[in-house]
């Protein structure tokens, strides 16, 4: 949460802004083996981290997966809002916009977040014990929208059809 004071003196624990991405090639998904220092260490999760101060969250999403993988990637579309504030795992109450990406060159290699990452065929990824946080039911929506087109972006946790 971050602790935040307002101009009339209140005060106020908010949410954290994250971004997950879902980096897709061919049938393909790459993941992240979370380093064991960090929350959910060594477990699988979708790139991602926390948007900075002064960037928009396409940027930080580009940020994040140079940062976690070394690749450069270009944002295909607004995938997922997930503001649930009960997620999976979560340590604190985190708004997460989730974007599909298209991975275009590696340019360097992994921070010390990263203990590994590792491309997945779509349909032999980890088991759910082996995610951390809740980005296996992003990946199970995306799974989902592959076989049944829905409108996108999905906001919240349910799929929306209009």
């Amino acid at each position: 949460m971050i602790n935040c004071s307002f101009e009339n003196g209140n005060k106020n624990f908010l949410r954290h802004v994250v971004v997950d991405m879902l980096v897709v090639r061919d049938d393909q998904l790459l993941l992240v083996k979370r380093a064991p220092h960090l929350t959910n260490g060594n477990l699988y999760a979708l790139v991602g981290g926390f948007v900075e101060q002064g960037e928009t969250t396409q940027e930080a999403a580009l940020r994040e997966i140079r940062e976690e993988t070394g690749y450069e990637a270009e944002i295909v579309r607004l995938f997922r809002l997930n503001d649930n504030p009960n997620r999976r795992g979560e340590d604190r109450q985190n708004i997460s916009f989730i974007y599909l990406v298209k991975p275009l060159k590696k340019i360097g290699i992994s921070d010390k977040e990263v203990k590994e990452i590792k491309w997945f065929d779509l349909d032999k990824l980890p088991s759910q014990e082996e995610f951390a946080f809740d980005h296996l039911e992003s990946i199970q929506f995306y799974l989902q929208h592959l076989k049944t087109p829905f409108q996108l972006p999905i906001i919240g946790k349910q799929i929306i059809r209009t």
